[in-house]
């Protein structure tokens, strides 16, 4: 294999620990602030992980929500970076150019390394998300096959993702609950208010949520959308299920259900504050 040589950024990066962890500690590789003009970028709080995800696009952000959704995943690390040594032993055994900048090896990553729970089966994806026009230039196909070669030579699942896998009322649900749980103050008044919630949602079963909320707000003297707001954190907590394909405009009382075990769920959630 040819020598190679680093940029001090690279260095840098290295030495600082990045893409190194796990969990709460883990450092992705890449960060929004290391490439400004990448166009929209995103720092998200991780409900999972307790720590600040960096992702570089819109399409990068819609998979980790969808990913994060997923009850069976268990960590959540972006922007992870490749041993240099490795692709560059694949780059040369498949006639393939390794990327490279003014003389100076670039380290590879994949967008997402997604470890799941023993029980799901699957141990760790990696992911790597591009739009499908992408696709098109053959210099990001070459380097999607070294990556590919990377994850396979390690025994670990690698999958491409474009937005034609991304349903957009799911991803669109999601952002919902997303802005609501990072809203949440107070997981007591939350469940406490739940019965309540329940009597209301029964009595009412074809009746769209804003609705009801609205009845719940004039009944109790509530400020106009605080059971609104209250409604669409149980259902990000999950303490309220639903159909997640369905379009929230479209839901109705019928639609939402309760958690089998509220109690274990509200402990749960108690003992992750």
């Amino acid at each position: 294999m040819t020598d190679y040589k680093l940029d001090n950024r690279a260095k840098k990066w290295i030495k600082e620990g990045r893409g190194k962890g796990s969990g709460k500690d883990y450092r992705p590789w890449l960060t929004v602030r290391d490439l400004p003009s990448q166009g929209r970028s995103h720092r998200v709080m991780g409900h999972l992980t307790q720590r600040t995800h960096h992702f570089l696009s819109d399409l990068e952000l819609a998979t980790f929500l969808l990913l994060e959704w997923n009850s069976t995943v268990s960590d959540i690390r972006e922007q992870f970076p490749l041993h240099v040594e490795d692709t560059l032993r694949l780059a040369e055994e498949a006639n393939i150019r390794h990327p490279e900048i003014g003389g100076y090896t670039q380290v590879m990553s994949t967008d997402f390394v997604v470890d799941f729970s023993a029980s799901s089966g699957a141990r760790r994806m990696a992911i790597q998300v591009k739009s499908s026009s992408d696709l098109k230039d053959s210099r990001t196909i070459e380097k999607l096959e070294l990556e590919r070669r990377y994850w396979q030579q390690k025994g670990i699942s690698w999958c491409l993702v474009t937005e034609k896998q991304i349903p957009g009322t799911v991803v669109k649900n999601l952002e919902t609950l997303y802005a609501a749980r990072v809203q949440i103050d107070s997981l007591d008044s939350l469940f406490n208010g739940l019965p309540v919630y329940l009597n209301f949602l029964g009595a009412h079963p074809n009746t769209k949520l804003p609705e009801i909320a609205m009845l719940v707000d004039q009944s109790y003297s509530l400020e106009p959308g605080a059971t609104l707001s209250r409604l669409r954190a149980l259902m990000a907590l999950r303490a309220l299920t639903f159909d997640i394909s369905i379009p929230w405009s479209q839901l109705v009382a019928a639609d939402l259900q309760v958690v089998e075990d509220i109690a274990l769920l509200r402990a749960s959630h108690a003992a992750n504050q």
